[in-house]
C-alpha cells in the first residue's frame, strides 16, 4: 500500500472500526474517559465498513494507523477476522490470543511496530465472571448454548475452557452458526486445546430449529446471542415462541439496536424465572481493555469503576427487567 494514500491527522486519533459506529454510546463516553484519564487531546473517529468488506478497504484502514504518527490505534468490532486476514502482513506482532483465534480487536503501536491483540477473551471473561459468580456450573449443572461462532462466541468458549476450577466449567457447550466456515474455524482452533467440555458445533440458520435446541437445554443454562442480530442485522436467532431454559440466563452481547433476543427473554422473565443481561458491561470491558493497550495506560479495578460510573451517566436508558 503506497504511503501517499495515508492522510496525516492533525490531532491524536483513535479509530473505531465497525459497522454503525455513530450509533455507539462510545461516541459520548470516549471524550469523558479521555479527560478523566489525562488524554483530552485524543479524539475518536468512527470508520464504518461493510460486513465482509473488500480486502483493500481493510488494508487502507490498517495502513493509515500504521504509518500516520497521529493515528494512535484502533478498536475493531465485527471485522476482527476479515481485517486480520486482509492486512496480516502489516502487523509486526500478534498476541497469543490473536494468533490462536485468527482475529484482532485491538490495534496498537510501540514505536514503529504495529501490534494486534485479541482482547475479547479477556473482556468477555470479565463480564461473564461478574454475571455468573463462582462455581455457577457446579451449583446448577446448566449448559451453554451460544448463537454465533464469530469472535465473541469464540471468546466465551475460550474463557470457559481456561477456567481452572471444574465448577466454573459447563459440561456441554453448544455453538450454532449460520455459515459452516466460522464453525470450522472455531473447531480447528479449539481442537488445539485440552478441555473436558463437550463442545458441539451446529450449522443452522432456521430460528425454529434454534428454538428446539434451546428447549433441549437443562434448567439454569446460559443462552448467548453472539450473532450481532438485533444490532448489526435485523432479527433474532430464535423465534417469539422459543422457550428459554427455566431459571436460566439469557445474555445478549448487544446493548443497542432493536435487541430482539433480549426482549424475547424479557417477555419470559417472570414465567421462566430468567436472569436477562445485555451487553453493556461487556461493552465497557471491551473498550477499556483496548484503550489500556493502545495508550499503554494501566486501568486498575478502581479506575475501571470510575470509568464505569462516568459511562453510566450517559448510557442509553436501561430496559426494565435487566439485572442492573
Amino acid at each position: 500500500m503506497a504511503l501517499e494514500h495515508v492522510m496525516q491527522k492533525s490531532v491524536p486519533t483513535f479509530y473505531f472500526i465497525g459497522v454503525t459506529t455513530s450509533k455507539s454510546s462510545i461516541m459520548n463516553v470516549f471524550p469523558l474517559w479521555m479527560k478523566e484519564m489525562g488524554y483530552p487531546d485524543v479524539v475518536l473517529q468512527g470508520l464504518d465498513l461493510k460486513i465482509h468488506d473488500e480486502a483493500d478497504v481493510y488494508m487502507r484502514a490498517v495502513t493509515q494507523i500504521k504509518y500516520d504518527p497521529k493515528s494512535v490505534g484502533a478498536l475493531v468490532t465485527t471485522h476482527k477476522i476479515d481485517l486480520l486476514n486482509a492486512a496480516s502482513d502489516l502487523f509486526d506482532n500478534l498476541d497469543p490470543y490473536a494468533r490462536l483465534c485468527g482475529e484482532i480487536s485491538s490495534i496498537s503501536k510501540r514505536g514503529e511496530k504495529l501490534i494486534g491483540h485479541a482482547k475479547d477473551p479477556i473482556s468477555c471473561g470479565a463480564s461473564m465472571d461478574d454475571l455468573l459468580g463462582d462455581g455457577y456450573f457446579g451449583r446448577t449443572n446448566g449448559h451453554v448454548l451460544c448463537f454465533g461462532a464469530g469472535g465473541s462466541g469464540i471468546s466465551a468458549a475460550l474463557h470457559l475452557i481456561n477456567k481452572a476450577k471444574p465448577s466454573d466449567r459447563p459440561k456441554r457447550f453448544v455453538v450454532v452458526n449460520r455459515s459452516q466456515g466460522r464453525l470450522d474455524h472455531m473447531q480447528a482452533m479449539i481442537a488445539k486445546l485440552d478441555t473436558d467440555i463437550e463442545i458441539e458445533y451446529i450449522q443452522n440458520s432456521d430460528p425454529s430449529i434454534n428454538d428446539g435446541l434451546m428447549a433441549d437445554q437443562p434448567d439454569y443454562s446460559l443462552v448467548i446471542n453472539a450473532t450481532g442480530m438485533g444490532k448489526d442485522t435485523p432479527g433474532s436467532p430464535v423465534t417469539n415462541v422459543g422457550l428459554f431454559p427455566r431459571y436460566g440466563i439469557a445474555w445478549d452481547f448487544n446493548y443497542r439496536g432493536e435487541l430482539d433476543f433480549m426482549h424475547q427473554a424479557l417477555a419470559q422473565r417472570e414465567e421462566r424465572r430468567l436472569i436477562v443481561e445485555d451487553g453493556w458491561l461487556y461493552f465497557l470491558h471491551g473498550w477499556t481493555q483496548v484503550i489500556s493497550e493502545v495508550l499503554d495506560h494501566d486501568i486498575s479495578p478502581e479506575i475501571f469503576q470510575q470509568l464505569e460510573n462516568i459511562a453510566n451517566m450517559v448510557r442509553p436508558p436501561m430496559v426494565k427487567g435487566l439485572r442492573r
